[in-house]
């Protein structure tokens, strides 16, 4: 696992949104008494989903709002991948899946793309707008290559399409999600080519069962009378 560390800048303080203060109040009735700590992952969900990325301020807030040491939300933040500990792109957040389906399907010539456009190494381009990383497998991989762009998934890319999706979202117009080739979820290309015979799957060839005269159950035989002394 990679070392994560907080950013080297910080802001002076963090404060959560009326919004976001709602948000976190339910959260925490969730649980039971005595178990609000549970609460931590969420609550630092809300800070991203407010700011974007999770801040070391943001961190002593959780840990104040849930009562816990400090040091324990910071293991949470930095134990999974999912918290962002520097700030990210004001327009889109990048996460070009990497792994051996979407490599084979040409996720580097997609990791090329964004390293042509925002920097060498994966990081925070010069204007602000994106930020960008390669990440491990995020579970669309047949419909490789993809990438995860803020809450959304890109699938079936190109470098073209690819470009077209970031530039749409570097002019604050966010494409819809999903397919590039107009692939409905994860169906074969060019259409099904099994199970094509509606009688296979809508009941109509289903014949009711017959148990044979040795599976009927068995009555319970009678307790025996204990003779009488």
């Amino acid at each position: 696992m990679s070392v994560r560390r907080l950013a080297s800048q910080q802001p002076a303080n963090f404060a959560f949104s009326p919004d976001s203060l709602k948000a976190v109040k339910t959260w925490i009735a969730k649980f039971p008494d005595g178990r609000q700590q549970s609460a931590v992952i969420p609550l630092l969900w809300v800070v991203q989903k407010q700011e974007g990325w999770v801040s070391e301020p943001a961190l002593r807030v959780v840990a104040e709002t849930l009562n816990m040491p400090v040091i324990r939300v910071f293991e949470v933040a930095t134990f999974y991948t999912m918290f962002m500990l520097e700030p990210v792109g004001s327009h889109a957040l990048v996460q070009v899946c990497g792994t051996t389906p979407c490599m084979l399907r040409g996720a580097n010539d997609l990791k090329a793309l964004c390293q042509r456009k925002f920097g060498d190494r994966e990081h925070l381009s010069a204007d602000g707008k994106v930020y960008w990383q390669e990440v491990e497998c995020l579970g669309a991989c047949s419909n490789a290559p993809m990438v995860a762009i803020n809450d959304y998934y890109y699938e079936d890319l190109t470098p073209e399409s690819f470009e077209t999706i970031l530039d749409a979202f570097i002019a604050g117009k966010p494409p819809a999600p999903g397919s590039a080739i107009g692939r409905v979820a994860s169906s074969p290309l060019g259409g099904a080519t099994t199970l094509l015979d509606p009688t296979l799957y809508d009941g109509s060839a289903a014949k009711p069962i017959k148990l044979l005269p040795n599976a009927e159950p068995k009555a319970k035989p009678k307790a025996k009378k204990e003779p009488s002394e």
